[in-house]
């Protein structure tokens, strides 16, 4: 019988933010793979779990992943951590999850703390839809490109930034998205976490006001929700509603209608009930 892969979250700061079910599995497993062993033996050490751990990260994850796959075989069963957070997201382990899918291993979640989920809870932007973009380019000119493609998605766009480049990712905001509301998320969960709220030109005054705030790891966040303009329907949603009813009920419609309009649910039903109702009265008639 082969052996489980648990995806482990561990915590993005303060190390009581880890849940029982992971301790339970971090000391049930018989191997922990870790993107970095060093990192990791303080959280373990302070857990008093004395599983043994192997390396696992980008530079290495190929060779590791046919030498875990042949553990996982054999039946033993490991879990998988990053140096802080949910693996995989902005983390290695993505080639390993693929590989143990495709040699039928079963892959397991154990979920936990992920900090673009956690600033986008207390950030106080749109959380109804949002982008997760990670990391951009570390060149100026590919990521400024990317934050123009940005542009044109709708949402909350969700960043992380390193110390060594975020005023340079704040300075091309000031030029990409002026008149957005944008949020700076800054050592989430650790004693000095801080929430910078503002325009990114009122952010970037701020960061090269006091070094300190530069200091540290960072969510960004920018509200490039849709004018509220943008957000009432047209004739061409009205349209699609019209040929979506002839052939699906008003609930099918008005869901496959948010999918290819990007309007609310609310605006879209009431526009449906009124087709409805317009189109059985001129059946009566």
């Amino acid at each position: 019988m082969t052996g489980v892969l648990y995806i482990v979250a561990t915590p993005i700061g303060n190390l009581d933010d880890i849940s029982l079910r992971a301790i339970a599995t971090l000391n049930a497993v018989d191997l922990i793979a870790a993107e970095d062993t060093r990192h990791s033996k303080y959280l373990l050490n302070h857990l008093e779990i004395e599983t043994p751990m192997i390396s696992c990260h980008e530079h290495n994850e190929n060779a590791r992943s046919e030498v875990l796959l042949e553990k996982l075989t054999a039946g033993s069963n490991v879990a998988l951590i990053s140096d802080a957070g949910t693996p995989l997201i902005s983390d290695p382990g993505y080639r390993l999850v693929v590989a143990a899918q495709q040699a039928g291993i079963r892959v397991s979640p154990i979920p936990g703390a992920n900090s673009a989920i956690a600033a986008l809870s207390a950030a106080g932007l749109p959380t109804e839809n949002f982008y997760f973009c990670g990391f951009l380019s570390s060149r100026t000119r590919e990521r400024g490109l990317q934050l123009q493609a940005l542009r044109e998605i709708p949402v909350t766009l969700v960043l992380f930034e390193s110390s060594h480049r975020i005023e340079r990712l704040i300075q091309q905001l000031v030029e990409v998205f002026p008149q957005k509301q944008c949020v700076v998320a800054k050592e989430l969960t650790k004693l000095h976490e801080n929430f910078m709220r503002g325009s990114a030109a009122e952010l970037l005054t701020r960061l090269k006001d006091d070094s300190v705030l530069s200091k540290g790891e960072f969510v960004v966040l920018i509200d490039n929700s849709a004018d509220p303009a943008s957000k009432q329907l047209n004739t061409d949603d009205v349209e699609i509603l019209k040929v979506l009813l002839e052939e699906v009920s008003v609930k099918i419609a008005v869901k496959i209608a948010m999918r290819l309009t990007g309007k609310k649910k609310n605006e879209l039903y009431q526009q449906a009930l009124q087709l409805r109702d317009v189109a059985e009265s001129e059946t009566k008639n």
